[in-house]
């Protein structure tokens, strides 16, 4: 026999350890392992993005310094309230040829309003004619609104001559034929040891002699306005021009965002819209109960502008915001919050934070007793937003806006 023949291959064998791990299992533990890499990872690279976050945040101070105060719940959007979509068939006049009319006035049908690039403008017919100009150019941006100056507030005196209260500048009457303007009170002046840096709405007896305006804070100016609402600073005030003796005096303060005002016909009374707190206020100005409040409607649905008369013998009341309810109000909510608040204005400036407030127009016919007789809705905004005033004329509700690039025209006959 070969010796070859007689080989025999053995095979080694390498020993096994023996698991109970299936061979499933061993897949599985490594996509467990590669799952435990990718959340470290993913919480590695949050938390590298949120740190310089929370640094900001810890070391940033907030722009404002809120206060907590509590407002009623908003009344039901119901009855005088319910939601409608009369305001949309309201007209837009002077379209992208007018910017911010904030108020409107008028000497037979012609009408006056101040425009966001610190003009004082007539229109009559379909065109536009500039009365002056209040302040120094250059205009158009909110950076330069101190030195442009930005009508507000504007009514027709006994003589024909408009008196105007400029946010910045302070309040002027102003010849509507020649456009000679005569500065009355000085803005940023000190009066009762504080400033006024932001005039607002004005109101003029039947006889010249007295001037009443609301002067809306003193640490906050016109382009500031949502720190105003959101801080709710009660600095607020309403003061008195004689137009005789010049002086010049405060009637109330210690308000929360005063802003549109008017007279009560015996002319002992003001009504202050007093925007913060969603109410509006009666401040004796005359007679015995001179220097008194008390308020006129409280708890609108609503944060209150300005404040014009109805030929019913009521008051027309403009609303850009509301509080809805059923729904959300955030400003409700924030309310009782101020910490916040406080984040919110750390890390969003006020241009960006208006993109969230939900826009919905809302103009209201108010009588004596605080009762709600008729309103006109515009939810959206679609047809007449950021809406400031309902100046009554002829028939036809003529619509202000603090930002819109025209005029609303409501015909009151079709709604």
């Amino acid at each position: 026999m070969n010796e070859s023949g007689g080989l025999r291959i053995r095979r080694l064998h390498r020993p096994q350890v023996i698991t109970d791990e299936l061979p499933e299992n061993r897949q599985k533990g490594s996509s467990t392992y590669s799952g435990k890499v990718f959340q470290v990872t993913l919480l590695s690279l949050g938390g590298f993005l949120l740190l310089p976050l929370l640094v900001i945040i810890l070391i940033l101070e907030s722009p404002i310094q809120p206060e907590v105060f509590s407002l009623k719940e908003p009344p039901l959007m119901k009855g005088c309230w319910e939601p409608n979509l009369k305001l949309r068939g309201a007209q837009r006049l002077f379209e992208d040829q007018i910017i911010g009319p904030e108020s409107i006035a008028n000497i037979g049908d012609v009408l006056f309003a101040g425009t966001a690039d610190g003009k004082i403008v007539k229109l009559v017919g379909q065109r536009i004619h500039t009365v002056t100009r209040l302040g120094k150019p250059p205009c158009g941006s909110t950076d330069d609104e101190p030195t442009c100056g930005r009508p507000l507030g504007i009514r027709v005196g006994p003589n024909g001559t408009l008196f105007v209260a400029d946010a910045y500048l302070g309040l002027f009457e102003v010849n509507p034929t020649t456009g000679e303007a005569t500065r009355l009170v000085s803005g940023s002046q000190v009066v009762a040891g504080r400033k006024l840096s932001f005039i607002n709405d004005v109101t003029v007896t039947r006889d010249g002699k007295k001037v009443y305006f609301t002067h809306s804070s003193s640490r906050w100016q016109r382009r500031d306005y949502l720190h105003l609402i959101m801080e709710a600073t009660a600095d607020g005030r309403v003061l008195e021009y004689d137009t005789e003796s010049k002086e010049l005096t405060v009637v109330m303060e210690n308000l929360r965002f005063p802003n549109g005002i008017q007279l009560l016909p015996d002319e002992e009374s003001v009504l202050v819209a007093e925007t913060t707190m969603a109410r509006i206020r009666r401040v004796h100005v005359a007679g015995l109960n001179k220097g008194g409040m008390d308020t006129f409607m409280d708890n609108l649905p609503g944060f209150p502008d300005n404040i014009r008369p109805s030929s019913t013998g009521g008051y027309w009341v403009t609303m850009s915001a509301v509080r809805p309810n059923p729904g959300f109000s955030m400003l409700d909510f924030l309310s009782q919050r101020p910490w916040i608040k406080k984040l919110i204005f750390k890390l969003f400036s006020q241009e960006v934070l208006m993109k969230f407030v939900p826009r919905y127009s809302l103009v209201a016919e108010l009588h004596d007793g605080g009762i709600c007789t008729r309103s006109f809705h515009d939810p959206n905004g679609l047809a007449a937003a950021y809406v400031s005033e309902a100046h009554e004329h002829d028939g036809s509700l003529y619509i202000g806006s603090f930002r819109s690039p025209y005029i609303a025209k409501l015909e009151l006959s079709k709604v």
